[in-house]
């Protein structure tokens, strides 16, 4: 009840707490599928895991190795940027992205960072990497996720129809593969991270795979701009990764994070599945009261320490 109590009037639409099959919390709708923001970009992390395994993808080709480029060419130092350099948002590559919602606002000049050596959240890396994915597998991104997670899940709510690229085409060729889920199919995505990549007897994401792109490769203190470096949540590939010290609740944890409050927190130690959702109809760039991801580790770190 206390819980209830804390979340009334909170900015948020749906709060949902699972361990495997068991639901231990659930507040609001959890079976409508609304948009999920960034956590598409952890969704195109699982589907690289096999591309990556079988060498279709190489981490370490460059753009240049690719014949990659975008509107009014890349710079000869972004051409030096590697695949994991884009799904690690260090690419060094500013070229102005398709769609906001990302620190571009704070970037640096283009031509000023090398490859790999700088992080700042931005989404021309992670629209690239979308489009690397289907140039290298010959495969659309939702027919991909459709086949090889969706289905394989049962996710009840997915829509491939109700899946669209976006973005402004004449900043960038490269648009953002915006997604749509219900809570509940997002917690299901969540539970197959947390066994390994594994459903029902088969391999969906290789298991090395899950736990390679769930290391943090960025800490805090190295992130840009100030202001992302005082979250206290790292970076792995796609996927955050919080500090936590050990014995916490949040010890090995990792976190799929969408604007506005979009989460699928995984959380090994418990064997829990935390989801939270926002639904809301604004443009990327509105200002509008949010959960911060401080408040909503505390929150999961507590339902995790109450015995749930």
């Amino acid at each position: 009840m206390a819980l209830r109590e804390r979340l009334h009037g909170q900015p948020m639409t749906t709060l949902l707490v699972v361990r495997g099959d068991q639901v231990v919390f659930s507040e609001g709708p959890i079976d409508r599928a609304t948009r999920i923001a960034s956590i598409r970009k952890s969704l195109l992390a699982m589907l690289y895991g096999r591309p990556v395994e079988d060498g279709r993808i190489s981490l370490d080709a460059t753009l240049d190795d690719l014949r990659f480029d975008d509107i009014g060419g890349l710079l000869p130092i972004e051409r030096k940027a590697r695949v994991r350099d884009l799904i690690e948002s260090r690419s060094g590559v500013y070229h102005p992205a398709a769609n906001g919602g990302d620190d571009s606002a704070a970037e640096p000049p283009r031509g000023s960072q090398q490859p790999g050596s700088y992080f700042i959240y931005n989404n021309w890396d992670f629209n690239a990497a979308g489009a690397i994915y289907v140039q290298r597998t010959g495969r659309d991104i939702y027919d991909a996720f459709d086949e090889d997670i969706a289905r394989p899940l049962a996710l009840e709510d997915f829509r491939r129809a109700s899946q669209h690229y976006g973005g402004d085409a004449s900043r960038s060729t490269h648009l953002a593969y915006a997604f749509r889920l219900s809570a509940r199919d997002m917690a299901k995505v969540g539970e197959l991270m947390l066994a390994g990549g594994r459903w029902d007897g088969r391999t969906l994401v290789p298991a090395d795979w899950v736990r390679t792109i769930t290391t943090q490769v960025t800490p805090p203190a190295q992130m840009h701009p100030p202001h992302a470096a005082m979250r206290g949540v790292g970076y792995g590939m796609m996927w955050w990764v919080p500090e936590a010290a050990a014995g916490s609740p949040l010890q090995d944890a990792y976190l799929a994070w969408g604007l506005f409050g979009q989460w699928i927190l995984v959380m090994p130690h418990s064997g829990l599945v935390v989801v939270e959702k926002y639904d809301v109809s604004v443009p990327l760039n509105a200002r509008i009261p949010t959960v911060p991801v401080s408040t909503f580790l505390q929150e999961a770190a507590a339902i995790a320490e109450a015995g749930c």
